[in-house]
């Protein structure tokens, strides 16, 4: 995912990201599937008289571990990307530092935590479904299926990919979809799940783009667990509408930061017009601010879903590890 933004930051941002500090760089710590262009570095540097550094740390999961095992001694300034599945670890372990962002507007705090620290400030938001390679079913005379109930059919025995829910963000959300939706039977379906031969891999990255057929590597699964603006990028392949669960992704200011300033400035950039903008095309993510006009692609191949299964953040916080153990020991890992 790489975010793409115009040269010219508006008078408004400027002001945000305010003035160079003393300190000549700012590091982000966020995971593997975020990419700056160099473009967007030189606008920010600019803006500020800061240079960006990125540190990647695995998916969403590993990233907040990272995050949450050293508070106070973290390896960067800021952190983006750890999201609403995964946020109330970090702000338990105490890793993050209260910070309310005047570009914090527009709609966007909508998508902000409940309580009055503002440790996290929201970015963006994507729907975490089912997708399937609908080419790869047509090819073989096989009617795709339609909702996740189906997975556990043994005519998809072996084809769907899942991701871990302790280490991946959308692994996270499938389960909590899984669980919201059927509280009282949500093990049975994993079970069936598990005698349906379901691959469980690491993270988004090893699940789409190698395992997925309708991903980069053309691999050999036609299901993944992904979200439903996937399809956008690829028309051939469509989300599950029946089945998703919100997340939404944060960025945030790290405790101990060695450039507590410079992070700031950069939440406040995270939130500028242009790179809300840009999320839908370079990231596949919604962003959080309102009036921000989509592709046209996504009209068509990546509507909002009418629905989704939500649950709330202290019943995550409440059960998450709970959750995970539980699934862990059904899929047998």
């Amino acid at each position: 995912m790489i975010v793409v933004m115009g040269a010219a930051l508006t008078a408004s941002m400027a002001t945000a990201c305010g003035d160079s500090d003393s300190t000549a760089s700012v590091t982000l710590l966020t995971h593997d599937s975020f990419a700056l262009p160099d473009s967007v570095i030189a606008d920010f540097r600019k803006q500020t008289g800061l240079e960006l550094k990125v540190s990647q740390s695995g998916d969403a999961g590993q990233l907040t571990s990272e995050v949450s095992l050293t508070p106070g001694r973290p390896k960067a300034d800021a952190v983006y990307g750890i999201d609403n599945t995964f946020a109330s670890r970090a702000i338990e372990a105490g890793a993050l530092e209260s910070y309310r962002s005047p570009a914090l507007v527009g709609g966007a705090a909508q998508y902000a935590l409940n309580g009055d620290k503002d440790e996290l400030t929201p970015v963006d938001r994507g729907d975490v479904c089912v997708n399937v390679d609908t080419a790869w079913f047509a090819q073989r005379n096989i009617p795709a299926p339609t909702s996740i109930a189906q997975l556990t059919d043994a005519r998809y025995r072996g084809d769907t990919v899942v991701m871990d829910p302790a280490t991946s963000s959308p692994g996270m959300g499938f389960l909590l979809a899984t669980i919201a939706a059927d509280p009282s039977n949500w093990r049975d379906y994993w079970r069936a799940m598990r005698a349906n031969d379901v691959t469980v891999v690491s993270g988004w990255e090893i699940g789409y783009n190698q395992q997925f057929s309708g991903g980069e590597g053309k691999g050999p699964k036609p299901i993944v667990v992904s979200y439903a603006s996937s399809p956008a990028a690829n028309p051939a392949t469509k989300a599950l509408l029946d089945g998703c669960f919100r997340q939404v992704e944060y960025v945030g200011v790290l405790k101990g930061a060695a450039n507590t300033d410079g992070a700031k400035k950069l939440v406040d950039f995270m939130l500028s017009p242009q790179v809300q903008q840009a999320l839908p095309d370079s990231m596949y993510v919604y962003p959080v601010r309102d009036g921000v006009t989509l592709p046209e692609t996504w009209q068509k191949y990546a509507p909002l879903p009418t629905s989704t299964v939500e649950l709330s953040a202290a019943s995550i916080a409440r059960n998450r590890e709970d959750w995970q153990k539980q699934w862990r020991t059904i899929l047998g890992r």
